[in-house]
């Protein structure tokens, strides 16, 4: 697969990543995850920062890991957020709070999609809704791995395009995100230079349409 369709594949789980906070507390050397990300999540408004995310597969036994995604990204709870790839190929996601807007550009397109109720019962729920995670989610502390404590969090709705969600942290601050879904795919995402709860703009994650874009709406 190479990294033009990794992208357009990942584009369905961006709404699904994970955002960290630069805040470490001494108090988190005997934190376990759970009892850290749920202060996370609290204390964490807005966030931005720089992503590189990975696809693993699986072939003839053997994990393949694909060529690196990278870009940026920012977000304003609830619902609002910008996730932008830069390499290797460009793509925009970006959510007002409503709707939102994929655009591809080198297809010259843009794909509008309602947020709704799939955001409650998706892994953006955790990132980029509110702050009721048990609502939507079972969580437990999931052991240390690498040098991070990890939290497994399982969607209650059964109908969730993933099974299991892994956030692994260090400090207080979420480095490292698992999300696996019902194929046996497994998408790994890091973070680096976030800034915790910047200055957001008014209409910073309003979407303007491109001119001569071909628009499509599902």
């Amino acid at each position: 697969m190479n990294n033009k369709n990794n992208i357009n594949q990942l584009s369905s789980v961006v709404i699904s990543i994970l955002i960290a906070a630069t805040v470490i507390t001494p108090s988190w050397a005997i934190a376990g995850a759970l009892e850290q990300f749920k202060s996370f999540v609290t204390s964490t408004k807005s966030a931005k920062g720089e992503f590189i995310q990975r696809q693993v597969s699986t072939a003839e036994g053997k994990a393949k890991i694909s060529a690196p995604s990278s870009g940026t990204f920012v977000f304003a709870r609830p619902g609002k957020f910008i996730w932008a790839y830069q390499k290797p190929y460009e793509q925009l996601l970006q959510a007002d709070g409503e709707k939102l807007y994929i655009y591809d550009k080198d297809l010259n397109q843009v794909t509008v999609k309602k947020l709704g109720n799939a955001l409650s019962s998706s892994p953006a729920a955790i990132l980029f809704g509110s702050n009721d995670l048990e609502k939507n989610f079972t969580l437990k502390d999931n052991g240390n791995k690498d040098g991070l404590e990890w939290l497994a969090a399982k969607p209650i709705n059964k109908d969730s395009t993933f099974e299991q969600i892994g956030i692994g942290l260090r400090n207080g601050v979420p480095e490292a995100m698992e999300l696996r879904d019902a194929f046996g795919h497994v998408s790994l995402l890091t973070f680096k230079n976030i800034e915790k709860n910047p200055a957001i703009t008014p209409n910073q994650f309003k979407f303007a349409i491109p001119k001569g874009v071909d628009v499509l709406s599902e």
